[in-house]
């Protein structure tokens, strides 16, 4: 079954009489197709800060990258269709080399064009599909169910199977490991 192109984000805030309300209830309108990979992100929510500001704006109306400010977090759905032979053909410092700024400076040099680390804790659940999670010398696989905490290590999602993975993603500012 192909994964719905609609994710319904549902967000509810303390108004100012101290009512429980919803804020915003619908599809998430804050979606980015990353070039080159196809890859889909959904970013659902932000924190800037801890402890978080409880706000009645949309925290996801936000250009961040994949990691978030510090001491924040960020909330997204990312789907992985299968990689595709162009992909695995680049260099693989490829991505490593988008997030330099943002990454740990401990590790070694990445092994795939999709490897990267964050100075992050993250926490990902596999919502539908199955993937591969590369490390140094070493993957995992990873079906619907899963649950996976990845704390700044060098990574890479590459989707061997035939049908799109999506991943729930949280990722929280961490300190260097």
């Amino acid at each position: 079954m192909p994964l719905s192109e609609i994710v319904r984000r549902v967000v509810t805030v303390v108004d100012r009489d101290g009512k429980a309300v919803v804020l915003l209830d619908g599809d998430n309108p804050h979606k980015m197709a990353r070039p080159g990979r196809n890859s889909v992100s959904r970013m659902l929510w932000m924190t800037d800060r801890t402890p978080a500001a409880l706000s009645g704006a949309d925290r996801a109306a936000v250009n961040v990258g994949i990691a978030p400010p510090a001491g924040g977090s960020i909330f997204r759905i990312v789907d992985f269709p299968p990689i595709s032979p162009e992909i695995e053909k680049l260099d693989p410092a490829n991505m490593h080399s988008e997030l330099a700024a943002e990454a740990p400076k401990r590790g070694r040099p990445p092994r795939h064009p999709l490897m990267h680390r964050t100075r992050t804790v993250d926490y990902a659940i596999v919502m539908e599909g199955e993937i591969d999670m590369l490390l140094d010398d070493s993957e995992i696989h990873l079906t619907a169910g899963d649950v996976l905490i990845q704390q700044g290590t060098n990574h890479a999602w590459v989707n061997r199977g035939t049908a799109t993975c999506r991943i729930a993603f949280v990722l929280i500012d961490a300190q260097e490991p």
